[in-house]
Formats: structure tokens, sequence, C-alpha cells
């Protein structure tokens, strides 16, 4: 498990340099040239080589892996902010044009949209719709998911230090909180996880930034934690970009799987039972002499 905190606390006015156990300071200078991005990573690394072990400890490949995938994920956060600012510019738009409309044209206009009939969950409750992340919003945190991954971000009081919160990550567990409160998320997750390939780290001082690796990354998740609200995964929308990411094989069971579940939220056959209907038409039309009146598929 690997925990991200950049924060630094000012020495204490008066306290005595000979016992202090603070590491020496090194400045650092580059010009980054945006065409050559592994040189400028190449120099970081022989300017950390020079000025202390990190390097040479055998972890150290595993920590600089998960701080790229905490960075890469802040990076992909950024990104879709920037989308959905840019698609409700487009929404407020289209609206204005609305507007135009004169009100004899909107006596024209008839919506009929029939409401979707959901599932209930174990307590009664009927599923609801996911975030825009495919997760749920919740009252003091909100998470997300891809099929590979969960997300989760927690607000915390400005200012809180990196020793003052409480994160416990088990494969069945999830545990998040401050030290002397009432955790914020405390209970049995709704599916496994990989602990190891799981991390957390602090934003701007001010937000719990969790990360938890599916252990099946096969399957939507319906919940965060067991009997906590679900999502409706009929209507979860995964990221095209990322089916390009994919090898050939699980694409295809990604796609399949994607394809079926639109299927049976209209009713209709999944791909299996397709594909059985197929053969088994295939097989009347070459033996017309045989009675296939009762003939079923199973």
């Amino acid at each position: 498990m690997a925990i991200i905190s950049d924060f630094q606390e000012d020495e204490k006015p008066g306290s005595d340099s000979s016992t202090s156990s603070s590491p020496k300071t090194v400045t650092y200078s580059a010009k980054f040239d945006t065409t050559n991005p592994l040189g400028f990573l190449q120099n970081v690394f022989e300017f950390m080589a020079k000025e202390c072990d990190f390097l040479a400890l055998e972890s150290s490949e595993k920590h600089i892996a998960t701080l790229l995938r905490g960075v890469r994920e802040k990076s992909k956060k950024r990104k879709a902010a920037e989308e959905e600012e840019a698609m409700a510019k487009s929404v407020k738009k289209e609206e204005k044009k609305a507007e135009a409309v004169t009100e004899e044209d909107k006596k024209t206009i008839k919506v009929e949209k029939a409401p979707t009939k959901l599932q209930s969950d174990a307590h009664g409750n009927e599923p609801l719709a996911p975030n825009k992340g495919n997760g749920l919003d919740m009252d003091n945190y909100s998470w997300t998911q891809t099929l590979e991954e969960v997300s989760l971000t927690v607000p915390i009081p400005p200012g809180t230090k990196a020793r003052s919160v409480v994160v416990e990550m088990k494969k069945d567990r999830l545990k998040v909180g401050l030290k002397g409160q009432p955790p914020i998320i405390d209970g049995e997750l709704c599916q496994l996880i990989k602990p190891d390939d799981c991390y957390w780290s602090i934003e701007d001082q001010k937000t719990i930034s969790i990360l938890l690796t599916k252990h099946n990354q096969m399957e939507w998740w319906k919940s965060l934690l067991k009997g906590g609200p679900e999502i409706d995964t009929q209507k979860v929308e995964p990221e095209n970009s990322k089916l390009s990411d994919l090898d050939p094989e699980t694409r295809k069971t990604v796609e399949k799987m994607m394809f079926d579940q639109r299927q049976k939220s209209m009713g209709l056959p999944s791909s299996d039972e397709m594909q059985k209907q197929e053969i088994l038409k295939k097989f009347m039309t070459e033996h017309p002499e045989m009675d296939f009146s009762r003939a079923k598929i199973s």
C-alpha cells in the first residue's frame, strides 16, 4: 500500500538545530523542453541519484510508478472538469437558442418519455442514476469508477496534515477519517480490491484522494460499500477511449458485456441467446423433414 503526501511543516521557532533531524535542502533548476520530456526526467533522476540514496532502494521503482499513477489520475480529473465546463457552455448556448422558439411553436412540440422500470435492491430501494464518473455523490464523499479502478474524494478541513488522517485499505474493507473523530467511511467493500496497488494522498490540504484497484476488472460496482446506495449499472457509460487501450481479447469481452447489458435493459436476447437461435434456425433449414414445433433454446 503506497501513501503519497506532499506537505512540509516549518521548523518551530526556538527549536534546537543540533537535535533536529530535518533533511538538507538542495536547490535544483532546469529548463523543460516539451519535445524531450524523457531527457528532463533523466536529468531529475541523475540529480536525485547524486544528492540522495532514494533510487538505490529496491522499492523506488514501485513508489515512482505509484506517484505517476496519481499524477495521471489528477490530470484525467482536470481534463474531465474542462470538458464538463465546455459542455455546460454548449448547453447554455443551446438553451438560449431554444428560448427563441415562439409560444406557437412550443404548442406543436410533444415529448413523451416512458418511465424506466428499475429493479429494486435488497432493501426495496430503486437503483440510482450514476454520476458522470459512473459512481455516486454522497453527502460527505464522492466515488467514481472505471472497469479497473475506483476513485474517491473525501473533503476534509483546510490545512489538514497527513498525520491527522486515517486510511485503512484491506482487500474487502475500507476505513477513512480523521484521528479522534468518527470515521467518514467504514465498512465492507462491495467487491474485493488489490491493497498493494491502492494509494491515497492529500490534495491541496483539503481533500483526501483515494484510488482502489479492483480485483475483478471486468465488472462494474453497484455500490462502494455493501448495504450502501446502489447505482443502475445499465446506465453506466464507459469511456470509449479506454476500449482502444485494451488487448483484442479483453476488448472483445468488454464489448460483448456492454452489448448484453443494453439488450437486457430492452428485454432483448443476449449475444449467446442470439447465437443459439441462429444455430437452430440454420439446422431447421438444413433438415426440413424434422419437427421443431417443440424445440426450445436453453
